[in-house]
């Protein structure tokens, strides 16, 4: 059931039980009694009735009126007062009704202590009229059952429409979500591909006229990265992105060597989880990426290790570019003074590390280079 229906279903509830306390007794009345009285009858009912479905609207959309206290008062007035003019026991037809907009509109507590008062009231005004304890506590007793009953349909139908707002709500966040991880994947993936492709491209080129046979292995070897970059995209459209640490090194060390970059790596017998795996795998791309993209390098140290249960990897690249590279630092970890602006590709290694309970830290080193580590749960 939609909030709409939730709510059109508690106003049909709301009046039918309104209009069932007041058409026996307004039957009777019209009947019996005179037309000046039935006049002040009309008069009377309308000045309880109004206030009322004012009330129970109010409640339904969660809006205060600044006249409440005054419409309040109306109702109040046209609950008790008629029992002074002459149209006896009436307040034991609105006094159960009035509870509804008392329970609704006051702060629940006082709400609940003001319902009490008014059944206290009415199995006394009641028991000195018709002398029966029985029949004075049940007309009593409807004042507490029907308040609580009109105050639960209104809280239902605010309930149903609040699940069904932060139903749209959880919606557009895994919308927003699932947008958020095909563009990192994306900008992690692609970038490395395309920037292998733009490499062998140029190399290639120029062994084209120096050695044909190495450039149709470059050429080749192109042709498969481009191949491999294919498959990726599809497999960020579909959601899946299975990594391993030790892979992607191999293609990072292939990648970097092809460039003339001397690699030395130093892997750990470390098991780590699949989703450790995979934020690891993540950071050897980024770190091959912009060893190439923002460094002239000629070596780079792949290495991991295991610190107190965490798997710990450590990139570090010589050949540091001042005017190219970024400083990041885990915000977790570091103040904000401290903190620099980040990159695309380090922002989403410090969201994949997050994700794990991991941390990323990249800055240069003193030795002129930039050292890149990811830590993360085993």
């Amino acid at each position: 059931m939609n909030s709409t229906s939730a709510r059109r279903l508690g106003i049909a509830l709301i009046v039918l039980v309104s209009v069932g306390y007041t058409i026996i007794p307004l039957v009777v009345s019209l009947i019996t009694t005179s037309a000046s009285l039935n006049a002040r009858l009309l008069m009377v009912l309308t000045a309880f009735y109004w206030p009322h479905f004012l009330h129970v609207r109010q409640a339904f959309t969660g809006t205060r009126s600044r006249w409440l206290r005054a419409t309040l008062a109306v109702q109040v007035v046209a609950t008790y007062l008629p029992e002074a003019v002459g149209f006896t026991n009436w307040s034991a037809g609105t006094a159960p009704l009035l509870a509804g907009p008392v329970l609704l509109l006051l702060p629940l507590r006082w709400g609940g202590v003001m319902v009490m008062t008014m059944a206290t009231v009415e199995f006394w005004w009641l028991q000195g009229i018709w002398h029966n304890v029985t029949g004075s506590f049940f007309y009593a007793l409807t004042i507490v059952i029907t308040g609580s009953m009109i105050y639960v349909v209104v809280r239902l139908s605010r309930v149903t429409a609040e699940l069904e707002q932060a139903r749209a709500d959880l919606a557009e966040a895994a919308v927003l979500k699932e947008r958020l991880r095909i563009s990192r994947d994306l900008h992690d993936g692609l970038g490395h591909n395309l920037t292998a492709i733009v490499l062998k491209g140029d190399l290639a080129a120029r062994l084209m006229d120096r050695d044909l046979s190495a450039a149709k292995t470059e050429v080749g070897a192109l042709v498969q990265v481009a191949r491999e970059a294919a498959q990726e995209v599809r497999q960020v459209a579909r959601g899946y992105r299975r990594m391993t640490l030790a892979d992607e090194v191999h293609r990072a060390v292939a990648l970097l060597e092809s460039s003339g970059i001397g690699c030395q790596v130093n892997l750990a017998e470390i098991t780590p989880s699949r989703e450790a795996d995979e934020a690891l795998a993540w950071a050897v791309r980024e770190g091959a990426t912009n060893i190439l993209r923002h460094s002239r390098a000629t070596t780079c140290s792949i290495t991991t290790s295991n610190r107190a249960g965490r798997t710990h990897l450590e990139i570090v690249n010589n050949g540091f570019q001042s005017d190219a590279a970024q400083t990041a630092t885990d915000p977790v970890d570091d103040g904000p003074e401290s903190a620099q602006p980040l990159g695309g590709g380090l922002i989403g290694l410090v969201e994949r590390a997050a994700q794990v309970g991991g941390t990323v830290e990249a800055g240069r080193t003193s030795e002129d280079g930039f050292r890149l580590t990811m830590e993360v749960p085993t």
